[in-house]
């Protein structure tokens, strides 16, 4: 499956973004599909996931603040996040496993700054 991610910017803190990643095939059969960031200097980190049977999981540093939800029709992932934060500030690649192989999509780039 090929994902191309898409919704990043530059916010203040406080703001709103909604990132979205799109698939190439249907994501029904897709059992894990979650969002990673990588903030400059430091490791690649899940942010939030979700399977196909509707488990999520987030990161604590996101929990209260960012949703992720999908739409089976549109084929696509969705990362909404709210109450932006300075360390919120990375390049945002979103990930799904297709029968057992990893496919990541480009990173979309969120700058959280006053």
């Amino acid at each position: 499956v090929q994902l191309q991610a898409s919704g990043g910017g530059s916010v203040q803190p406080g703001g709103s973004l909604r990132l979205a990643c799109a698939a190439s095939t249907s994501i029904l059969g897709l059992t894990f599909m979650g969002w990673y960031r990588q903030a400059p200097g430091k490791q690649r980190e899940l942010v939030a996931s979700l399977t196909n049977d509707g488990r999520t999981n987030k990161a604590d540093a996101v929990k209260g603040r960012f949703t992720i939800s999908r739409d089976n029709a549109k084929n696509t992932m969705y990362l909404q996040m709210n109450n932006l934060k300075v360390e919120d500030t990375a390049v945002y690649y979103c990930n799904a496993i297709d029968s057992g192989w990893p496919s990541w999509g480009q990173g979309t780039l969120v700058t959280v700054s006053s």
